[in-house]
């Protein structure tokens, strides 16, 4: 570096050696960028690695860098500008200003004598236009001598001659224009300063002229006047120290370039050197930071047992000790977090077994008023999922699920009343709700109190089985009373009637006779009825336990269906070729077949195209039966109460079929519903009732 220095303040004297030291230096300068290469990939490494320490040695080397690059680069670019300005002032300014003054003021004259040159052309051109074409010759040696021209031309637009003027005897042909200049000068009058090859230099003016004769053709006149010879020689002379000077003037563009290659190769080695000290006093500084970054990394692990060694009695020693100080407060909170956690989570689990294993719905709102948690109960008892109204007030979710209208709107209205009263003074209300179902009415008791937090816990049952059996226990003694009262005097009354008829038959006239005939077949018939009623409620009270035994529902259906052979409706059977298999009453599953195929075919009295469908599958672990028609269905008001005791349509009806249908369902375990089959108009066209009975499972405790 230092003999690059001289040889820039000499490079004349130390042109030859000059290539030779830069190339060393720049060698130089890339072994040094190479050492720093070879430096940050090792750092790469380590930060890819996640080696500790390696992003603070990064950070303290940015550090350092900037602290040396910045006033280098500072101290660089002042250099540089110091060395130019002072290049430049080595320099004559004003000697260049003279040159190109005197450029300028020979410029300048040489236009005026051109300017001179014009205006006696546009003369010269505006006397030829007015005088005829045959005294042009004679009228521009006039005209020349009275101007003070050499050479006078008069040319064709072509480049023709057509007449010379020249007071230089020496001179045959004049010099003619360039087809350019020609065409420049048909429409304006053209003016050049051109040198011409043993003569000198010329000014020449191209004049257009238009005759003003019967052709009125276009004449084109030339004028060459010579410069001074002395004007010529000194602006010649002008011109080729000008040159010289810019030739100097490039020379000090090279020794500006020599003296900043000198210093950029300078700096370049003083930044890398101070980059590549800066990696290891990085190194050295970052190293002891390394061992508490490591101890931090294990506390953000979890491992709370780490001890750091001690560096000394410095900032950093007491460092140290305060951070092993820290690790062991907080290894002690953490294993008091993990019991508090620990008793909470146990106390979170018993707690959610307990309402997972509860026979009652129970569903939590927030102090919004929105959904909150539920439990698998509620789900069993709505028959509707609520996890996807999770965050749902009740009014929205009744506007999803309209059947639940009733169960949410008293939730909310109870909420409301809870939350208007104070903490304490109002006792947990019971409240009962009817929700119509497919399956029929289902009653919910519901019972719920406002939590701490402010949000509100509804606890409910279905009670439909509690009411459904006190109102089944309530008509069953209705209908033995009704039984005992009726049936006994029921035979006395037809007995009595008979014997009349038989007594009198022949002692009264053929009028009288067939009256008391008529008269007792009326008092039989409702007899029988009556007898028929009375059984239909003594059945429908009697309570005995089922035969449950093996049976296949297919082959009860087949053999049932086989004696409605019915000419006007038309029979269809729909059966699974699976197991059928159940656990069942042959008798009360019989009696469940009529009943349903009764009312199948009273539904289609008078309709077109009678249909009764009865199919079976198998559906996960239960067996499906379904009865449907086609006839009119069950209107809107009936659907909620079908499977209430003597609710019924027909005129003759007792009400109590779809009653024992259900009861003798239930008693099997399974489930009913009904449900109206809709047309493509929206209409009823049919309804269909649903069975769902338990499949019997052929394990070995069931084949023993």
């Amino acid at each position: 570096m230092y003999l690059l220095s001289n040889a820039s303040a000499n490079t004349a004297a130390s042109g030859e050696y000059y290539t030779l030291l830069v190339t060393l230096n720049i060698a130089l300068a890339v072994l040094l960028v190479v050492l720093i290469g070879i430096q940050l990939f090792s750092l790469y490494r380590n930060i890819r690695e996640r080696v500790m320490g390696s992003r603070f040695t990064l950070r303290l080397l940015g550090s350092f860098a900037l602290m040396a690059i910045i006033p280098g680069l500072i101290v660089y670019i002042v250099s540089v500008n110091f060395l130019t300005r002072s290049i430049e002032s080595w320099f004559n300014v004003k000697v260049e200003s003279a040159l190109e003054g005197g450029l300028n003021l020979g410029r300048t004259a040489l236009d005026i004598m051109l300017a001179d040159v014009k205006e006696k052309g546009e003369s010269m051109a505006a006397s030829l236009a007015f005088q005829p074409a045959n005294t042009h010759y004679s009228l521009l040696n006039d005209l020349r001598d009275k101007s003070g021209i050499q050479d006078a031309t008069l040319l064709t637009p072509q480049g023709r001659i057509l007449s010379v003027s020249s007071s230089d005897s020496s001179s045959f042909l004049p010099e003619l224009p360039t087809v350019v200049q020609l065409r420049q000068a048909r429409q304006r009058i053209y003016g050049s300063i051109e040198p011409i090859a043993g003569k000198g230099l010329f000014l020449r003016v191209l004049v257009p002229i238009s005759l003003q004769d019967i052709a009125g053709e276009t004449r084109i006149l030339q004028l060459l006047q010579p410069v001074p010879k002395s004007l010529a020689t000194t602006a010649e002379a002008v011109q080729d120290v000008y040159q010289d000077y810019q030739q100097l003037s490039y020379s000090r563009t090279a020794l500006r370039e020599v003296f900043a290659l000198t210093l950029t190769l300078v700096m370049m080695l003083a930044m890398f050197t101070a980059v590549a000290i800066a990696f290891v006093l990085s190194r050295r500084l970052s190293a002891p930071l390394t061992v508490l970054a490591e101890g931090t990394r294990a506390i953000a692990s979890g491992d709370y047992g780490i001890i750091l060694p001690a560096h000394g009695k410095d900032e950093l020693g007491v460092l140290v000790q305060s951070f092993n100080s820290m690790t062991q407060q907080l290894g002690d909170a953490r294993k008091a977090a993990d019991r508090n956690r620990a008793r909470v989570e146990a106390a979170r689990g018993y707690l959610e077994t307990i309402l997972a294993h509860l026979s009652s719905g129970v569903l939590a709102l927030n102090e919004r008023g929105e959904l909150r948690t539920f439990n698998e109960a509620t789900v069993n008892i709505l028959g509707v999922s609520l996890e996807s109204y999770v965050g749902f007030t009740p009014d929205m979710i009744i506007a999803k699920q309209a059947q639940l209208a009733n169960f949410f709107q008293a939730i909310a209205l109870n909420s409301q009343q809870d939350a208007s009263q104070k903490n304490g003074q109002k006792e947990d209300a019971q409240t009962q709700i009817e929700i119509a179902t497919a399956q029929g009415k289902q009653i919910i008791t519901l019972r719920g109190t406002r939590l701490p937090d402010g949000g509100y816990v509804a606890v409910f049952d279905d009670a439909t089985a509690m009411v459904q059996a006190q109102r089944d226990a309530a008509w069953g003694e209705v209908a033995r009373r009704l039984a005992h009262e009726i049936k006994n005097p029921l035979t006395p009354i037809q007995l009595s009637a008979e014997r009349m008829a038989h007594k009198l038959h022949d002692k009264l006239a053929d009028d009288d006779a067939k009256m008391l005939e008529r008269s007792t077949e009326t008092i039989v018939n409702q007899v029988a009825a009556l007898k028929k009623m009375v059984n239909e409620f003594s059945e429908y009270a009697r309570s005995p336990a089922p035969n449950l035994d093996k049976l296949d529902l297919n082959m009860l259906i087949r053999e049932v269906m086989s004696l409605y052979d019915l000419p006007k409706i038309r029979m269809e059977q729909n059966l699974t070729t699976q197991a059928c298999t159940i656990k069942g009453d042959s008798t009360m599953l019989r009696q469940v077949l009529h009943n349903l195929l009764q009312n199948a075919q009273d539904a289609l009295a008078g309709k077109k195209s009678p249909v009764i469908s009865v199919s079976t599958e198998s559906v996960h672990d239960m067996l499906v039966l379904a009865v449907q028609d086609n006839g009119g269905g069950f209107s809107a008001d009936m659907m909620p109460h079908v499977f209430e005791p003597y609710m019924t349509s027909k005129p003759h009806g007792t009400g109590l079929g779809l009653a024992i249908v259900k009861k003798i369902v239930e008693e099997h375990k399974g489930s009913i519903k009904v449900e109206n089959v809709t047309g493509n108009d929206g209409v009823a066209s049919g309804a269909v009732v649903t069975i769902s009975i338990p499949l019997l499972i052929e394990t070995a405790e069931n084949l023993t």
